[in-house]
């Protein structure tokens, strides 16, 4: 299964930008340590030591296959699960029989983990390698050294842990300001197309339908120009606090337009969207924004089809629209379902919502 984007395409949402990003790293991970691993095998080879070369034989081998299938069938071998396992032993097998040699592969072994696992199994992976190199420092170091190498490597894994937790959430931190628009919080078109085509694929692949409701302000140009742009501004985030309160955890709301917003609903049937829908031009228009501006809104309902695609459901909805809005607003127009080509028959319900 493909975990990163192609390296060939470029990333059309902060998600798949992050996941390039990570391809990357894994790529050059283990290519570089590839290099750098590879002359040690004969190396220890012509020590004698056999079992390390077998164990820096399959560090490699490893590595190259990680390297072809990202770079050929964009898979993630393992997802690089033994790459870590590998150094670790390879790092403690070479401490103990080699000394202080050995030793220094240990360090670069221990930040690697922070950069190739999730961050708790790095943390627990770590913790069970630094008691083992300890375990192994003080067999066969002098107590001094015993000591500076547990500490020098608990710090350094100390360090590496905190500057990967920082990275983590720093790519949280982007990803949500890239994806949510900064007044109200609400999504951002960046992750319309794919959000969509989740449902359109649980559609097409469980017979689980869902939903989505597109809700426009009627006039609220007049509000801009009467009352001013920042209680334009306030009344878009009251409403969506208002929209929020009539969803469940598993609807997303999207702010489209600037005044324009679409919410998706998964597993919902369009007679329960145009329920919900109605509840909601109900709440907005039932008392008014900031005490004194009153409100309305038009909206259309559409029900995921058989076979379209996320931009003709969306067309869909976006003519139902429209035709709320040319019926004389604050109303609903349910769109109807897609149809063959040369059905001619009308587009929307002949009565409104």
């Amino acid at each position: 299964m493909s975990v990163f984007p192609s390296s060939d395409s470029l990333a059309t949402t902060p998600t798949l930008a992050v996941l390039g990003f990570k391809r990357q790293l894994v790529y050059h991970l283990h290519f570089w340590a590839f290099i750098a691993v590879a002359p040690l095998v004969l190396v220890q080879w012509r020590q004698d030591h056999h079992l390390l070369a077998m164990f820096l034989i399959l560090f490699c081998a490893n590595a190259v296959l990680v390297i072809g299938c990202l770079r050929y069938r964009n898979t993630y071998f393992l997802r690089g699960r033994l790459f870590p396992l590998l150094a670790v032993i390879s790092a403690v097998y070479s401490t103990a029989i080699n000394g202080h040699a050995g030793l220094y592969w240990s360090y670069p072994a221990a930040t690697a983990l922070f950069f190739l696992l999730p961050l708790r199994e790095a943390i627990g992976s770590n913790i069970v390698f630094v008691i083992t190199m300890s375990a192994v420092s003080f067999m066969k170091f002098p107590e001094p050294d015993f000591w500076r190498i547990t500490f020098s490597l608990g710090l350094t894994c100390l360090f590496a842990m905190i500057f990967a937790w920082l990275v983590g959430k720093l790519q949280e931190e982007l990803t949500r300001l890239a994806t949510t628009d900064p007044l109200t919080g609400c999504l951002n078109r960046t992750q319309l197309a794919d959000i969509l085509n989740s449902q359109i694929q649980m559609r097409e692949r469980y017979e689980r339908v869902s939903s989505l409701v597109l809700l426009d302000l009627d006039f609220f140009k007049a509000i801009n120009d009467q009352w001013g742009h920042l209680a334009g501004d306030k009344v878009l985030k009251e409403m969506t606090t208002r929209i929020r309160k009539r969803l469940r955890e598993s609807d997303q709301l999207f702010r489209i337009g600037g005044e324009e917003f679409m919410i998706v609903l998964p597993e919902t049937r369009e007679k329960d969207a145009d329920t919900l829908a109605h509840q909601l031009l109900t709440s907005i228009s039932s008392r008014p924004f900031l005490n004194d501006i009153k409100l309305t809104a038009s909206a259309s309902v559409a029900e995921v089809s058989q076979g379209e695609t996320w931009s003709v459901w969306l067309n869909r909805a976006d003519h139902a629209l429209y035709e709320a809005k040319s019926r004389g607003r604050n109303q609903v127009v349910n769109a109807f379902r897609s149809r063959p080509m040369n059905d001619q028959g009308p587009l929307f319900d002949p009565a409104p919502g």
